[in-house]
C-alpha cells in the first residue's frame, strides 16, 4: 500500500441537499479511489479518499467545485497514513 496516499476532507458552502455526497461517491468510484464520504450536522461535508496519488488528488480538486448544484466557499485537507479503505460508500 505504499503507493496509496489518503486525504481527509472537510467541505464548506452550500453542500447539503445538493446531491453532493452521491455525486463525489460516482466520481470516487470513476477514478478507482476507496473511502467514503458523510453529511456533518455543522452543514459541511467530509470525505476520505485512498488511492494513487494521481487520483487521490483529483479528487481532493474535484472538491472545489463538486456537484453541478453545489456551492463551495472552503476545502479543508489533511493528508494521513492510508488505513486500508475499500470501495466507496456514502455514510448515513
Amino acid at each position: 500500500m505504499s503507493d496509496r496516499i489518503r486525504a481527509h476532507v472537510f467541505v464548506s458552502g452550500r453542500v447539503q441537499g445538493v446531491y453532493y455526497r452521491a455525486n463525489t461517491r460516482d466520481a470516487a468510484r470513476a477514478r478507482n479511489v476507496d473511502g467514503w464520504v458523510r453529511n456533518l450536522e455543522d452543514g459541511r461535508v467530509e470525505a476520505v479518499f485512498e488511492g494513487p496519488e494521481s487520483a487521490v488528488e483529483e479528487m481532493v480538486e474535484w472538491c472545489h467545485t463538486g456537484s453541478p448544484a453545489a456551492t463551495v466557499d472552503d476545502v479543508d485537507v489533511n493528508y494521513e497514513d492510508p488505513q486500508g479503505e475499500s470501495e466507496f460508500v456514502v455514510r448515513r
